[in-house]
C-alpha cells in the first residue's frame, strides 16, 4: 500500500529511510510546539490551547502535503510571523487576538485563491535559475545562523552586532559536541546521522542538567479556549491594510523560498520547475486557514524539512510520519520538552543546544546549489549574491528574496535584457519597492 501511495522504489527510497527522515524533521521542528504557545500567550491566548492548535494544524497541513504532492515538506506555524502577530498586531496596534486570527484566516483564504488560479505556482516557476540556487544557499546560511545563535556559539554584541560566544560554557560545549558527533556520523555515512546526533545531544543535555526530565506521558490539554474563536475586524481601518500586506508577503515568499530550497536539495525540480507546485502551495494555504480556525498564527512550509531530506527523505511518507508525530506529541509533551525545550542562561536569553547542531549541519548541506549560480553574468550574480547574504544579515527570507527580485529587474532593464526573465519578476519588484516605501 505504501509503495502504491508514495512510489518508494521509483524514487529510490524505502519505508525505513522515510520513517527516519520523518523523525528527523520532527525533531528539528519540535521546538515550535513550545515556542509558539509561549509567544502567543503574550497576546492573551491560552498557552495549552495554542499548543494543541499548533500540533493539530501542523499535522493536517502535512497530511495534505503528503497526499496531494508526495513531497517531503513539513508545515507548522511560522517563526517570525508569529512574533509579528503578537508584537505588532496585538501588543503594538492593540488588536484583540481573536481579530488577529481573523486577519490570518483572510490572508490564508487569499492564498488559497491565488494557489487555485496558479498565481503562486507561476511565480515559483518563473524564478531565474541563479536566483533559485541563491535562495537555497541563502536559506541554508539563514538557518545555520539561527542554529549558531540557538547554541550560543554566536551572540549579540553592541559594538560589532555579533561576536563569538563563550566557548567554555556548558551549553556551548554540548552544542559543539552535538555538531561533531553528527559530522563524524555523516562522514562515515551512517544512516540517520542527523537524527542520531539529536538523540545523543538530548542524552548529554539530560546528563548535564540543561534539560529536566519531567515525565513521559500526559493527557492533551483542551483546545476550547481558541477553537473557532476568531473574529473579523473592521477593515475600514486603514491601519489594517498594510497588516494584511505583511501577512501576504511574508507567507507568500517564505513558502516560495522554502519550496525552492528544499526541492533543490531533494532533487524534485524538473527543468528548474517543481511539478506539483500548485498542490504544494495549496496545502500551505489551507494550513493557514485551518490554523486560524483552530487558534494559531500562520501555518507555512518549514525549512527544517531540509534535515529530513538530508537523511534521505524523498516522498510524502516523510511528511506523513512527521504529521503523525505531531499528533503523538500531544500525549508526550513532557518528553518533547527534552528535545524542543531551551536552557535559560540569563534573563531573555534561552539556548537550544539539542536542536541547534542539526540546524547548523543542515545549513552547511544547503549551500551546495550556489555552485550553479552564473557568477560570470553580473545580471545574475549580483541579485543572487544579495539574496544569498541578505537572508541571514536581515534575518528575513522575504527581504533576501525581495532584494533579489528588485536587483534582477533593475539590471535586466538597464542592460536591455528585459525579456530574459518572466514578467512576474517585474511585477513583484514593484510590489516589494512599494512595500519598503510603505514601511518607510
Amino acid at each position: 500500500m505504501l509503495e502504491k501511495l508514495f512510489r518508494l522504489k521509483e524514487l529510490d527510497t524505502s519505508v525505513r529511510r522515510e520513517v527516519i527522515a520523518g523523525c528527523t524533521t520532527f525533531m528539528t521542528l519540535s521546538y515550535i510546539i513550545f515556542v509558539n504557545p509561549g509567544l502567543l500567550s503574550l497576546a492573551g491566548m491560552d498557552s495549552d490551547s495554542v499548543m494543541v492548535a499548533t500540533c493539530v494544524s501542523s499535522a493536517l497541513a502535512m497530511f495534505l502535503m503528503g497526499f496531494l504532492t508526495n513531497y517531503p515538506i513539513a508545515l507548522a506555524p511560522g517563526m517570525g510571523i508569529n512574533a509579528y502577530f503578537v508584537f505588532n498586531l496585538c501588543l503594538g496596534l492593540g488588536i484583540p487576538w481573536q481579530e488577529a486570527l481573523g486577519i490570518v484566516f483572510i490572508s490564508g483564504a487569499l492564498f488559497v485563491l491565488l494557489s487555485l488560479v496558479g498565481v503562486r505556482e507561476t511565480l515559483m516557476n518563473s524564478l531565474p535559475s541563479s536566483l533559485q540556487n541563491a535562495m537555497a544557499g541563502g536559506i541554508g546560511l539563514f538557518i545555520a545562523f539561527i542554529g549558531l545563535q540557538m547554541s550560543g556559539i554566536v551572540v549579540s554584541d553592541s559594538a560589532t552586532f555579533v561576536a563569538l560566544g563563550n566557548l567554555g560554557s556548558t551549553p556551548v560545549l554540548l552544542a559543539l559536541a552535538g555538531i561533531m558527533i553528527t559530522l563524524l556520523l555523516m562522514a562515515r555515512k551512517v544512516p540517520g546521522a542527523i537524527l542520531i546526533g539529536i538523540l545523543v545531544a538530548a542524552v548529554l543535555n539530560l546528563a548535564f542538567g540543561l534539560v529536566k526530565f519531567e515525565g513521559i506521558v500526559s493527557a492533551p490539554p483542551s483546545i476550547a479556549p481558541t477553537f473557532f474563536a476568531l473574529r473579523f475586524p473592521d477593515f475600514s481601518q486603514m491601519a489594517l491594510i498594510p497588516v494584511i500586506f505583511v501577512f501576504f508577503s511574508v507567507d507568500m515568499f517564505d513558502s516560495v523560498g522554502t519550496f525552492t530550497a528544499t526541492s533543490q536539495q531533494a532533487g524534485l525540480l524538473q527543468y528548474g520547475r517543481l511539478p506539483k507546485a500548485r498542490n504544494a502551495l495549496l496545502a500551505d494555504a489551507v494550513g493557514s486557514t485551518g490554523g486560524a480556525l483552530l487558534g494559531t498564527s500562520t501555518v507555512t512550509s518549514y525549512i527544517e524539512s531540509a534535515s529530513g531530506i538530508a537523511t534521505g527523505g524523498r516522498t510524502g511518507l516523510t511528511t506523513i510520519v512527521t504529521g503523525l508525530l505531531m499528533l503523538v506529541a500531544l500525549f508526550f509533551s513532557p518528553l518533547i520538552k527534552i528535545v524542543g525545550g531551551g536552557y535559560a542562561v540569563s534573563p531573555g536569553v534561552t539556548l537550544y543546544p539539542v536542536i541547534a547542531p542539526a540546524l547548523i549541519v543542515v545549513g552547511c548541506l544547503m549551500l551546495k546549489p550556489i555552485v550553479n549560480i552564473k557568477w560570470d553574468d553580473i545580471t545574475e550574480a549580483i541579485p543572487a549574491f544579495l539574496c544569498l547574504v541578505m537572508m541571514p544579515f536581515s534575518f528575513s527570507i522575504t527581504d533576501g528574496i525581495a532584494l533579489g527580485f528588485i536587483s534582477t529587474a533593475i539590471l535586466k532593464i538597464a542592460t536591455n535584457r528585459r525579456k530574459e526573465v518572466h514578467e512576474f519578476i517585474y511585477y513583484f519588484a514593484v510590489f516589494f519597492i512599494a512595500r519598503y516605501i510603505g514601511f518607510a
